[in-house]
């Protein structure tokens, strides 16, 4: 996976490479699924959502630029696999699944796995998590219509970056925010967005 999905697509910060290496994919997968578990695609994880192919995980995790030191805050956890591999690049995650299910099972596993520096809550990501913020990095797994969410805008720390897919039009594309600018990258496609009531 590292080399043929990754490393040839432009993954090239070792870190990532690494971590993406060390997370044992076969976990965050339903049972019946593990034997696909690496393939280049997403792959449904029950509740509608789905776990990211690999080379997005990594794409948005290299997106953040972490150094090893900062509080992450991840929004859309589903299976917990991306909060997993962005603990192995920072000191600690704040993963949020709207869920309970999910949340729970995420919960379970990351346990179960030991990645012990993830707290898995459940609740609206699209608010994000004040009472941690700021954020050395936001990354979040479902598309925002037009712009990312601005209570996850004003949790991020000065340079930090939060990484979101945003929809515009028919245009559905990952967004770096950093200190107010907008760099868009790769067209992708995600589960909407849920927050509020909705």
């Amino acid at each position: 996976m590292v080399a043929r999905q990754l490393v040839r697509r432009g993954i090239g910060d070792p870190r990532v490479l690494a971590a993406m290496a060390s997370v044992p994919r076969e976990e965050f997968v339903p049972d019946d699924r593990r034997r696909d578990a690496y393939r280049d695609g997403a792959l449904r994880i029950g509740g509608g959502q789905t776990i990211s192919q690999p080379w997005v995980v990594a794409f948005m995790a290299q997106l953040l630029e972490l150094r090893g030191t900062e509080l992450v805050l991840e929004v859309g956890t589903g299976s917990g696999y991306a909060a997993a591999v962005l603990s192995e690049l920072c000191a600690g995650v704040i993963a949020i699944e709207r869920d309970p299910a999910l949340a729970d099972a995420a919960s379970t596993r990351l346990d179960k796995l030991g990645y012990a520096s993830v707290e898995v809550r459940t609740g609206d990501g699209a608010r994000g998590a004040p009472d941690q913020a700021p954020f050395g990095g936001i990354s979040v797994a479902a598309v925002a219509q037009n712009d990312a969410p601005r209570a996850l805008r004003e949790q991020l720390a000065p340079g930090a970056a939060l990484i979101c897919p945003v929809r515009a039009g028919d245009d559905e594309r990952l967004i770096r925010i950093r200190d107010g600018g907008w760099e868009p990258f790769s067209a992708v496609r995600f589960v909407p967005l849920v927050t509020g009531d909705g």
